[in-house]
């Protein structure tokens, strides 16, 4: 069954097995037959295990085997937005701007894929689009100290300090934030 092997896939992600996941994914992906929605799933997730270990080009690849089955799915624009961080650590950083934008089409309310868009933009200069992007992924509820941090750089470039620096405190109460909790947890 597909959907077992799914979810037996998605477990080796859980604890961090990433080299079992792209094997059962790929395994997913070839048995899924006529259900492009789950083979769709299962590379992208492919995609995120060698993301995990690092290995950019395959995970370009999986994202790109994702693509071909439907640019325009549930799972197009984490394609998208993966595809994105992907290209830019291989170093293929003129497609990762167009990749994030394909993202933020697709899902509007998808927070990392402003979050990246807003990265993207900011490493070609344009740091005024950068900031409203950053913007629109904290208005969507991403709440982590590398957005707010983000911000702070865009800003910072548009010599706009005082907003800058109260980014860069945002970002360094949510660490204080998580840090306190883990102490807590433990």
């Amino acid at each position: 069954d597909v959907e077992k092997l799914l979810d037996v896939a998605l477990s080796y992600m859980q604890i961090n097995r990433f080299e079992e996941a792209t094997e059962a994914f790929e395994r997913v992906a070839r048995f899924a037959g006529d259900d492009e929605d789950i083979a769709q799933e299962a590379w992208v997730n492919k995609g995120a295990a060698h993301g995990q270990l690092e290995e950019w080009d395959e995970a370009i690849g999986s994202y790109r085997e994702a693509l071909k089955l439907d640019d325009d799915s549930e799972h197009a624009a984490t394609a998208h937005t993966n595809l994105a961080y992907a290209l830019w650590e291989a170093g293929q950083t003129a497609d990762a701007l167009d990749h994030a934008e394909r993202a933020v089409e697709l899902d509007p309310r998808f927070p990392q894929a402003w979050y990246n868009r807003g990265f993207f933009l900011h490493e070609r200069g344009l740091n005024e689009d950068a900031v409203n992007a950053f913007d629109n992924a904290i208005r969507l509820g991403m709440r982590t100290p590398g957005v707010h941090e983000e911000k702070a750089r865009a800003l910072e470039e548009l010599g706009r300090d005082e907003e800058a620096e109260q980014a860069q405190q945002q970002a360094d109460d949510l660490r204080e934030q998580a840090e306190a909790e883990l102490v807590e947890e433990y």
